[in-house]
C-alpha cells in the first residue's frame, strides 16, 4: 500500500496511512454533532386516557345504509332503485333523526360503473353532513 520515498535501499514502508481514516471520524463526528441536538428535544404525546365513568346509556349504533351503484348508473338505496336527485333528501333524512348517532353510508360501486355518478353521491353525502362513509365490495 506504502512506498518508497526514495531512500535508496529499495525497501516498501512499513507505515500505516492515516488519512482516510481521519476523514471517516470527522465525518462521523460531524453527523452525531448534528444529530444529538434533535434527541435531546422532549416530544409532547397526547395520549388518550382510561374513563372511570362509563357512559351511562350506551347507543347502539344505528342500521348502515347499502348503497348500491351498479353497471348501468342505476342507484340502489338498501335494495330499492333511487334517482340521484332523491338522495340528498334522503340522506339529510337521516342525518337529522340523530345527528350525534349517524349510520353509516356503505357504498358498493359496481367497477363498470361511471365515475361520475360516485362522484355527486359522494357529493350529496358531503352536503348533507354525513360522518360515516365507507366503501364495501360485495
Amino acid at each position: 500500500m506504502a512506498f518508497s520515498s526514495g531512500g535508496g535501499d529499495g525497501a516498501p514502508m512499513a507505515d500505516i496511512n492515516i488519512i482516510p481514516l481521519c476523514d471517516i471520524m470527522l465525518v462521523l463526528l460531524i453527523i452525531f454533532m448534528v444529530t444529538a441536538p434533535q434527541v435531546s428535544y422532549p416530544i409532547d404525546v397526547d395520549l388518550p386516557q382510561r374513563s372511570l365513568n362509563p357512559p351511562d346509556n350506551p347507543v347502539e349504533p344505528p342500521e348502515p345504509i347499502r348503497l348500491r351503484i351498479d353497471a348501468g348508473g342505476t342507484i340502489y338505496w338498501n335494495d330499492s332503485p333511487t334517482p340521484v336527485t332523491a338522495l340528498r333528501q334522503m340522506m339529510d333524512a337521516e342525518v337529522q333523526r340523530d345527528v350525534t348517532n349517524q349510520p353509516t353510508l356503505e357504498i358498493d360501486m359496481s367497477e363498470d360503473a361511471e365515475y361520475g355518478i360516485l362522484a355527486k353521491v359522494l357529493a350529496s353525502a358531503k352536503n348533507a353532513h354525513m360522518q360515516k362513509i365507507g366503501f364495501v365490495k360485495k
